[in-house]
């Protein structure tokens, strides 16, 4: 149930009404009778379920949703039931013979009882009476001797179970850190099933080892990694370093000494900076080399954590210099202060210091902990995600503004299926009962469904939620939903569903292996055409480059524009044509329609047009694509000092876009170089921010 339903308050309230010997209640409109043995029990999967107050003082509520320890010995079960099914199954046999003699047990006690009871005569005399009671003691202590002997063993099962205890431990902790990730946006829902196929998976995983315990930490870091990339794919790109830090902190809490995290947030900078001597200067106390608006945030660390400043000994000059001056500080600590300091002591020292580096150093400190080369999950493209999926889950997009997975959803289709087995709804009003009159026909056909939009229908969820619940779809059925983020979005929904985001992807080589993703070797290489395939790169480029530069406003764009994939199959699919047609490519046509059309016809601002107009005349004319050297073959002059291969095959330019530096140059987007220092002061800000507006459960080891 998802509340409290008024037809039942009379019922609750027991409203009973006396007709002759017996009670009657009223129900509705109809008056029906009432045992008084009656017992009602409402139950509910939403973990928060609204009570009204009227309703609160009539029910009582009890919780009946996972705790750490119940958690904990279900995944033991599991693990055990994997790792050695023969334990577990001696551990069930021992349990049922254990009941089994205590059962005997009690027969035996109460059949003595009743001898006793029903004897005449004097009891010593009585001599079947005797007999009867030696051989009950015989067999008590038969039973005793077996319940000893089952205990022993069971002791030693016990220890056989707990070797693989820190696995269950671990992976129990993991399933409250993500699920602490609804406090900061409501669509970060994680179901307990979810999870424990992703515990299952991990356990699946081939892992060589030569003990238990090695074989325990190698599960301890697949499941880390399962579970991590499964919820960073569920993520907006700017929630991504956030939830590395609170996976960080709660499963490994043994990083962070006292005080640190506390500085780190900004919990206790008030008061550090209440109890220091107001009078005094603190840019006096400040060593020269650090730059005057810093002297705060340095006096505030030197009080909070003065032995860690001690280490530090900024009074150097010299020793900082390299630090001071690098434009990636975070990797240029001087060797002697790095090796006396952990790596969050790091993060703090930049945070002081240099916040122009904040959120690199946040980035390295939480790849390193994980063993992870980056933060972001690998480009997610839509079929292999359709291969992961069950009939029975639904897939739902989270999308941002302006973005559609409709059309990549109907080319998928096509490929899987065929396009008549898919089909799409888009929710809005009057739409329901077709909505449910589809769902049902291709839940019985097992065809594709896609319902689009649902963040304009969030009160019809529960219907569509309840819906779910009652069907039997074939095999090959799958439900696609898309909708924004909304906080009213049914959580039993969002629980029960596999979940993406659907959004660039961050950064510059990300969003072009995205794109090189979602392309085919055909479509690079079609009739062999070296200039279209280098045509194409420049498209992906062109693109990634206007959807990066959105990370940079006002510098970037003025304003965040919503460029697409719809955008990008769009200029695809005019290059494809431009190239079909005459040997002389016309360059004003790829101008004038990206520019007047496609990509041109979101932006409204003279300067961002100007920026955007430069950008395709960079890229898309005869001196970058189609220019021949002496021995007649192409020669491509890209910018930024990226050579184009002589080739027409997917792979060489995938290597191309792998060589590509993880972290974006700022000449990239033709911007200065000390563009990034105001983008990272932003980001970690948003990032802090999270953590000290949320509660300090949140944050707290598990």
């Amino acid at each position: 149930m998802d509340g409290v339903e008024p037809v039942l308050y009379p019922l609750l309230r027991k409203d009973l009404v006396a007709q002759g010997p017996r009670y009657a209640i009223q129900i509705g409109e109809k008056m029906i009778d009432y045992n008084e043995e009656f017992r009602l029990f409402l139950s509910t999967r939403n973990p928060n379920p609204f009570i009204p107050p009227d309703a609160s003082s009539i029910v009582t509520e009890v919780n009946f949703t996972t705790t750490g320890s119940g958690l904990r010995g279900q995944l033991l079960a599991l693990t055990i039931q994997h790792e050695k099914p023969d334990l577990e199954e001696q551990k069930t046999k021992l349990l049922q013979q254990e009941e089994d003699k205590k059962i005997q047990l009690a027969k035996l006690e109460e059949s003595l009882l009743e001898t006793l009871a029903t004897s005449q005569g004097n009891v010593l005399e009585n001599k079947d009476l005797i007999e009867s009671l030696n051989q009950t003691k015989a067999s008590s202590a038969l039973i005793q001797e077996s319940l000893a002997e089952s205990h022993r063993l069971q002791s030693f099962l016990d220890k056989e179970r707990d070797a693989y205890l820190p696995l269950a431990e671990s992976a129990s902790k993991m399933y409250f850190i993500i699920s602490d990730l609804s406090k900061i946006n409501n669509m970060y829902r994680f179901s307990l099933a979810a999870f424990l196929r992703l515990f299952q998976r991990a356990l699946q995983s081939e892992q060589d080892s030569s003990n238990t315990e090695e074989r325990i930490k190698l599960l301890v870091g697949s499941l880390k990694h399962t579970v991590y990339e499964y919820v960073c794919r569920c993520l907006f790109k700017a929630d991504q370093l956030m939830f590395a830090l609170h996976f960080v902190r709660g499963m490994h809490p043994e990083l962070f000494q006292d005080n640190e995290w506390e500085t780190f947030t900004g919990v206790i900078i008030g008061d550090t900076i209440r109890k220091s001597d107001s009078q005094r200067s603190v840019r006096d106390q400040t060593p020269s080399w650090i730059e005057q608006d810093r002297a705060w945030a340095v006096t505030s660390l030197k009080i909070s954590l003065p032995d860690l400043y001690q280490t530090l000994r900024f009074e150097d000059e010299v020793l900082w210099h390299t630090f001071s001056q690098s434009s990636v500080c975070e990797q240029d600590f001087p060797s002697t202060i790095v090796k006396r300091i952990s790596l969050f002591q790091q993060v703090l020292v930049v945070q002081a210091v240099r916040p122009d580096r904040l959120q690199s150093a946040m980035a390295l400190f939480a790849c390193k902990t994980l063993g992870i080369k980056e933060l972001s999950p690998s480009p997610l493209n839509l079929k292999r995600l359709y291969k992961e999926t069950l009939e029975i889950e639904p897939i739902l997009i989270i999308i941002s503004p302006g973005a559609d997975p409709s059309q990549e959803l109907q080319e998928l289709a096509s490929v899987e299926r065929n396009t008549e087995c898919y089909h799409q709804i888009a929710m809005g009003q009057g739409q329901a009962d077709l909505a449910i009159q589809t769902l049902k026909e291709c839940a019985r056909n097992g065809e594709w469904l896609c319902l689009k939009n649902l963040h304009l229908v969030t009160s019809w969820l529960p219907v569509l939620e309840k819906e779910l619940n009652t069907l039997q779809p074939q095999p090959n059925f799958r439900l696609w939903l898309t909708t924004e983020v909304h906080p009213k979005f049914t959580p039993i929904l969002l629980q029960s569903s596999l979940k993406i985001t659907y959004e660039a992807p961050p950064g510059l080589k990300k969003n072009l292996l995205r794109t090189y993703e979602s392309w085919t070797p055909e479509q690079i290489n079609k009739k062999g055409n070296l200039s279209r395939a280098h045509c194409l790169f420049c498209l992906a480029w062109f693109h990634a480059v206007c959807q990066e530069r959105r990370n940079y406003i006002p510098q970037g764009w003025t304003k965040f524009y919503e460029f697409s994939l719809s955008d990008l199959r769009a200029g695809f699919d005019i290059i494809d044509r431009l190239f079909e047609g005459s040997k002389d490519f016309q360059w004003e046509f790829v101008h004038g329609l990206f520019e007047n059309a496609i990509y041109g016809g979101r932006v409204d601002n003279y300067f961002d047009m100007r920026v955007l107009r430069s950008y395709l005349e960079q890229l898309f004319n005869s001196r970058v694509i189609g220019s021949l050297n002496a021995r007649g073959k192409k020669m491509t002059s890209f910018p930024y000092s990226i050579s184009l291969p002589n080739s027409c095959s997917i792979l060489d330019y995938r290597n191309i876009i792998e060589s590509l530096p993880e972290d974006d140059k700022p000449d990239f987007f033709g911007l200065p170089a000390n563009i990034s220092r105001s983008s990272q002061r932003m980001i970690s800000s948003q990032v802090k921010l999270h953590f000290s507006l949320t509660s300090e459960s949140f944050m707290s080891p598990v």
